[in-house]
């Protein structure tokens, strides 16, 4: 089957110059960007009931930016005022670079690694002492937390903000030749809006283990996966893709 309309469960691109642009100029292709989940705090009463003091712990371990917007969020409705000696932890340097949204970066103790929890782990050793507050969404990744705990890092889980799916009754999901995932919620929210969802054609394609998981559950065929030793993107996944069934 040719692939025309392809909606990716993103938002749009910030620039025209986007990663896809490549793609859909060599293969002609109709690329739709919609969110399908948004991220919502949980509010400060829901946050009281974990008996979590933000002011006992002296360094906060951050995964994503999200988590950066809800913490800051959370701690001006709990009228919480953050420690000018708060240390940072980030796994990649784009995430520590967003905390300038917040404080002022040079004056402040941020780490980051290169973009796996893997390699931040090894500065938080460096820190051992530290009492760490694991800023994360409703349900996060078991992983790391067990690794946490593996070397003996003193920790607290904050789940601050969950996922919940976005409005998509205005999409004509029909019409999409393929569908990309980048999260299991993309799949929760492609039932929700369309519970009688039927995949018949639809090349689906979906990126990291927890997301093909949650569409293999629901009986999906995916076609595309990545990351791959050949595709680590998503990108170049397609990319392989339709090359592959060009005709």
């Amino acid at each position: 089957m040719k692939i025309k309309h392809v909606l990716v469960s993103q938002p749009p691109p910030e620039s025209d110059k986007s990663p896809y642009t490549d793609l859909i100029e060599q293969h002609n292709l109709n690329v739709c960007f919609r969110k399908f989940i948004k991220v919502e705090s949980i509010g400060a009463k829901e946050f009281r009931r974990q008996r979590i003091q933000i002011p006992d712990h002296s360094a906060l371990i951050i995964t994503s930016k999200n988590a950066i917007d809800q913490f800051f969020s959370l701690c001006e409705e709990l009228r919480v005022e953050v420690s000018d000696q708060m240390k940072y932890f980030c796994t990649s340097e784009a995430i520590a670079l967003y905390l300038q949204k917040y404080v002022q970066f040079r004056k402040r103790k941020i780490f980051f690694g290169n973009g796996q929890f893997s390699d931040l782990l090894g500065l938080i050793k460096k820190h051992k002492d530290e009492k760490y507050l694991f800023l994360c969404a409703e349900n996060h990744k078991k992983d790391y937390p067990q690794l946490l705990k593996q070397h003996k890092i003193q920790f607290t889980i904050a789940p601050i903000y969950r996922s919940v799916p976005e409005d998509l009754t205005d999409v004509n999901i029909e019409k999409y030749d393929m569908l990309v995932f980048f999260s299991p919620f993309g799949i929760k929210s492609l039932l929700e809006n369309f519970p009688d969802y039927k995949q018949n054609d639809t090349v689906i394609a979906a990126f990291g283990k927890a997301t093909v998981k949650a569409a293999e559950k629901e009986k999906f065929n995916v076609q595309i996966q990545a990351p791959t030793e050949t595709a680590p993107s998503m990108i170049m996944a397609v990319q392989e893709y339709l090359e592959a069934n060009k005709k």
